[in-house]
């Protein structure tokens, strides 16, 4: 610094007028907000959603009901069909069903895993009978989401047609009606035809432990 030449004070936070960073963070915070709101404002749409839920990991079926239990709280009526599982005593069939029916009409249609029935034509009519009443349910603009909980392992195992599926619910789903398929494996042509797809994804499970499935995690 040369002889003679001024000092110049920092300005602002450097010299202590913000020394917990809080006017900082709330303009921060403001700028956030009003970029949030501008993107907000372009999003006006409604539709019924077509919603896949799939991947290895654990929660397919738990965050279906989950949307379920929502519909419920805002008095839509929903419907839920189960395929393969059906024959389980769950937790979220007896919920729904003993308190509930009102609003949510509930279906288990499937009879077990192919390896507990051992009966490819059995299990292949038990799929088709949960398709045909997912359809009669599907068509009644009245309920505003289904739950096809575990279809994709039903299509998987070619049990239920996928290109049917697929028209079906391209032609005949009325426009506010939201559509929840769940199960693994989900088909390319299904992730592609929808609005919505979550992958759950397998870090951990207690089953690899030797942990076996325990009410109110599981079912």
């Amino acid at each position: 610094m040369a002889e003679g030449e001024a000092i110049v004070a920092p300005t602002g936070d450097a010299i202590g007028a913000d020394p917990d960073g809080r006017t900082r963070h709330a303009a921060k915070m403001a700028r956030i907000k009003a970029a949030r709101d501008r993107m907000m404002a372009t999003k006006t749409g409604e539709k019924g959603l077509l919603i896949v839920h799939t991947g290895m990991g654990k929660g397919k079926s738990s965050s279906a009901f989950g949307m379920i239990l929502r519909c419920i709280a805002h008095g839509m009526p929903c419907a839920v069909v189960q395929f393969i599982k059906g024959a389980w005593d769950t937790g979220e069939r007896r919920l729904l069903t003993a308190h509930f029916g009102h609003l949510c009409r509930f279906h288990a249609m499937g009879e077990g895993f192919t390896w507990e029935t051992q009966d490819k034509a059995r299990d292949i009519a038990a799929a088709r009978a949960g398709w045909a009443r997912a359809q009669e349910l599907i068509r009644d603009p009245a309920i505003r989401m289904v739950v096809l909980d575990e279809i994709n392992i039903a299509l998987r195992y070619g049990y239920l047609d996928l290109a049917e599926v697929l028209a079906f619910l391209a032609a005949e789903k009325p426009p506010m009606t939201h559509v929840v398929l769940t199960g693994r494996n989900a088909a390319p042509e299904l992730i592609a035809a929808a609005d919505l797809v979550t992958e759950m994804t397998l870090i951990r499970h207690p089953f690899r432990a030797g942990i076996k499935a325990q009410p109110g995690v599981e079912f």
